[in-house]
């Protein structure tokens, strides 16, 4: 496997303790079967705004779906292919200023969620199109799911987008030192995984716009997991059904631990990790992980800001009335750490 053969360039790295962390993990799935049944080729889709909705509506009976707004002074192009890998397209969308500015422009990438299983990117279109009203260039990938690719195949696919958004800058006035990398649930692990693997060989896949740097200036988490091992997790738990997680890595936790917490944003935040946002609803497991990874942040002066709504449901960021506060925060954060 590609990803295996990348284990080698960790000795380009300075972390020892990454390298054996490394090396202990390959020697121990090695002598284990991947389980790809979870590979089916057809499109889970159990996740939408519309079935989360459903879902939540007996518990916050008020809550309404944020439509698109469709804003005149917003130009979006829809379904531009970012990546190729293996004859597969993979598509991004675009929304930006119809205004020209004097000044170069932040831009953020939004990942949607769905447990790395199901979700959609256009799930995101208000959450870009209310973002590029304010002012910023936003995109929304898509990638591939663990029913078509396993971990970190995921993971090389946003690498590949965040390349693809520096190498087509000045086609979107973006300026590359304010890109922002952003993400709700199974997509806000992977914002983290972006902010705290850039650059790092290993993860930075073999396609699209490669020698590109991957670092990003800044980082929204919603509700996503900063690790699969710590106590307050809930991925793991295959006693009723195989988790999202079980079916993104292929191995149950059990035994594969190690596994596990190498693919949890905690295992590398550092003092290069940029500034991060935290936005959270009421539900402990979604931010499994995040007092460790505040006090790192905090260790190495590295801003961060955390705001929780209590009581709110997981898939909040869909609805009203968290839809608006939650832009602000996005806002006043981006407009904080970058002056």
């Amino acid at each position: 496997m590609e990803f295996f053969k990348k284990l080698n360039q960790l000795l380009l790295f300075k972390k020892s303790n990454l390298l054996i962390f490394f090396i202990s993990w390959f020697f121990t799935i090695k002598t284990n079967a991947q389980s790809l049944k979870g590979i089916t080729g057809v499109p889970d889709t159990s996740y939408t705004t519309f079935s989360a909705w459903q879902k939540t509506l007996k518990d916050f009976p008020a809550i309404t779906i944020v439509h698109g707004f469709h804003y005149p002074d917003v130009m979006e192009k829809n379904g531009i292919t970012y990546c190729t890998v293996n004859h597969r397209n993979l598509l991004i969308d675009a929304f930006s200023p119809k205004k020209k500015n004097a000044k170069l422009l932040p831009a953020v990438i939004m990942i949607h969620g769905g447990g790395w299983r199901s979700g959609n990117r256009m799930q995101h279109y208000p959450l870009a199109e209310r973002l590029a009203h304010l002012g910023y260039v936003c995109f929304t990938p898509e990638y591939r799911l663990s029913t078509e690719a396993l971990f970190p195949a995921a993971v090389y696919d946003i690498k590949a987008a965040i390349r693809w958004v520096k190498a087509n800058a000045s086609i979107y006035h973006i300026d590359t030192s304010k890109i922002v990398i952003a993400g709700f649930s199974a997509g806000g692990e992977l914002a983290a995984f972006m902010g705290t693997t850039g650059n790092m060989p290993l993860f930075e896949g073999c396609d699209g716009n490669t020698g590109i740097p991957t670092n990003v200036a800044a980082v929204v988490n919603i509700d996503g997991t900063l690790s699969f091992v710590n106590q307050e997790s809930g991925e793991g738990d295959d006693s009723k059904h195989t988790s999202a997680a079980t079916y993104w890595f292929g191995y149950p936790k059990k035994g594969n631990e190690v596994l596990w917490e190498a693919a949890s944003p905690l295992s590398y935040v550092s003092g290069q990790t940029p500034p991060t946002l935290f936005i959270n609803s009421s539900l402990a497991r979604m931010h499994a992980g995040r007092q460790d990874y505040i006090h790192v942040l905090d260790s190495n002066h590295i801003y961060s800001e955390v705001h929780s709504f209590k009581p709110a449901p997981h898939s909040f960021c869909l609805f009203n009335p968290w839809f608006e506060p939650t832009v602000k925060y996005i806002d006043d954060f981006i407009k904080k750490v970058f002056h």
